[in-house]
């Protein structure tokens, strides 16, 4: 805990002194400054942007794979939303004689050198990093019917330490396959004794949420370990720090009243939601209405079917409402398969690039502006689609807590699901979302739509 807290505020202390060195050097270059007299107190604004826009991407978590295109993709946006802000705040709020005002080229060349040399020394402390921790394992407590799913869950998320099962009980908690590789001890006391004696590197313990099998040793030990600087997550807690999404296997009927979810239903925060969705949705579709109309009429001359196409979905409250999206398939195709397959013979010719393009989205606008819909929140689902997941999936009429949305968690978490295995999966995110409803979430989410319509993930 104390190497990651070490790391943020590397990261932090990096990013400050890489914005001033920056800033000051363009502007020496351009001879708008020199020796003796530095841009300090002009460049608050900037840096405070910059630190913002990074901990939005979690560009300031240890846990980030900050090697990834992916991260490389969302460090770019993050600093040219943060490059936008500052040149906005400076010639269009900032009274005259700021400093910045004397170039613009200035204010963008710095946030170009700023965006290459933090992803640079980031990659570089994430890569040291990455060999200690690799060596460093995950114990779970738990029996194997708890372990085994624990295990194929980090597999799929990609997780680089290994998982090491214990049975609070001393049972075997190990598959043979499992104990060949090393990977599990039988008897939670052993490994326990093991780390207090620093011969085993642990990242994390994970308890599973039942404490029956701890002995009061046992959870004494594990406090004296936990204010040592070794974090101890429930299996829960767990699934939300490293993940940021919620078990599927924690839903129970009663769970949501266990757990509150007091600000999803704050009337002030509601409120100030749907002014900022009426004036985004608004400025929104004055922008896109040449878009729209232009798209409708290529749509209208592919096969002279109706341009816009509309659908039952299901909103907030569980009331239904009427979506609407340019239509990318062809007339008459809403009986068949309720998913688009890859290579979709239904999707016309314009319709594909309007999905590519996410250009099919935009009359979900008008969604917003009515109030059907928010910007943000969990994807409206196709009522017919509805009845089949709330039968078959626990507690699926959670996410009927909030507005469904245009993006969302979920939707930038996850690719476009075509199964109920997926749906799943996208429920999980939708109610991370749902507990942890904030402003700064959604502008999260907004940094990584930007980077999923770019990349053209999912459908």
């Amino acid at each position: 805990m104390r190497g990651r807290r070490y790391t943020t505020f590397t990261l932090l202390a990096l990013d400050i002194l890489c914005s001033v060195g920056v800033f000051n050097v363009v502007a020496i270059v351009r001879g708008l400054g020199w020796r003796g007299d530095w841009l300090l107190a002009s460049l608050l604004a900037p840096i405070g942007f910059t630190v913002f826009a990074l901990y939005l991407i979690d560009g300031y978590s240890p846990r980030t794979d900050m090697l990834s295109i992916d991260y490389a993709s969302q460090h770019s946006i993050a600093f040219l939303g943060a490059m936008l802000a500052t040149l906005v705040l400076t010639f269009v709020f900032a009274p005259g004689g700021y400093e910045l005002q004397s170039s613009r080229l200035v204010i963008s060349l710095s946030f170009v050198g700023m965006a290459a040399l933090s992803l640079g020394y980031r990659r570089t402390i994430y890569f040291r990093r990455l060999a200690a921790r690799v060596r460093r394992s995950i114990l779970f407590v738990g029996d194997r019917a708890s372990c085994d799913p624990f295990q194929a869950e980090c597999a799929r998320m990609a997780m680089l330490q290994p998982v090491r099962c214990a049975a609070p009980n001393g049972e075997d908690a190990a598959s043979t396959e499992g104990a060949a590789r090393g990977e599990f001890r039988t008897s939670f006391a052993d490994v326990l004794a093991e780390v207090e004696a620093g011969r085993t590197a642990i990242e994390a313990i994970v308890l599973r949420e039942s404490a029956a099998g701890l002995s009061a040793d046992f959870s004494r030990r594990l406090v004296q370990l936990y204010f040592a600087g070794l974090p101890t997550f429930t299996l829960e807690l767990f699934h939300q720090v490293y993940w940021r999404k919620i078990p599927i296997y924690r839903l129970n009927p009663t769970w949501l009243f266990q757990e509150g979810f007091k600000i999803a239903r704050d009337p002030s925060f509601e409120r100030l939601k749907r002014a900022s969705d009426i004036a985004l949705s608004f400025t929104g579709l004055l922008v896109a209405a040449p878009i729209i109309a232009a798209s409708a009429l290529v749509v209208w001359l592919e096969d002279r079917g109706p341009s816009f196409f509309g659908q039952t979905r299901i909103g907030k409250n569980h009331l239904p409402f009427r979506l609407w999206k340019l239509r990318s398939m062809r007339a008459l195709s809403d009986s068949g398969d309720p998913y688009t397959r890859p290579g979709d013979a239904r999707i016309t010719r314009a319709g594909r690039i309007l999905r590519v393009t996410r250009i099919d989205e935009l009359p979900q606008l008008w969604n917003v502006f009515r109030g059907d819909m928010s910007l943000i929140g969990p994807r409206a689902e196709w009522d017919r689609l509805v009845e089949i997941y709330e039968r078959d999936i626990p507690c699926y009429h959670f996410r009927h807590l909030v507005k469904p949305g245009i993006t969302g968690w979920a939707q930038v978490n996850y690719p476009y699901g075509a199964s109920t295995a997926d749906t799943i999966r996208k429920l999980e995110y939708d109610l991370y979302y749902i507990r942890h409803f904030s402003f700064t979430l959604d502008a999260t989410i907004v940094l990584k739509t930007i980077h999923v319509m770019l990349f053209g993930r999912g459908r």
